[in-house]
């Protein structure tokens, strides 16, 4: 990103949030597979968690389950 890194850009949106009140589930989606790098997006970022390259496919139906409204979102 050009302007601004994904911690930067999630500092941004959670201040807006805190503000205007709810919550956009942010994930990092990184190269970097070090140890802690996950527990530098949640704790010092406030993302809501991590997925490292190569992508698991297992791992991002995960994420997205977790994202999504009950239901699948189509009101039932």
């Amino acid at each position: 990103m050009p302007e601004m890194d994904g911690f930067e850009a999630t500092a941004m949106i959670r201040q807006a949030e805190s503000a205007a009140g709810g919550h956009v589930p942010i994930y990092a989606l990184t190269a970097h597979a070090m140890k802690g790098d996950a527990e530098r997006c949640a704790a010092s970022a406030g993302m809501d968690g991590h997925l490292a390259k190569p992508i698991r496919p297992p791992d991002l139906y995960a994420i997205v389950d977790a994202c999504s409204p009950p239901g699948g979102g189509t009101g039932n």
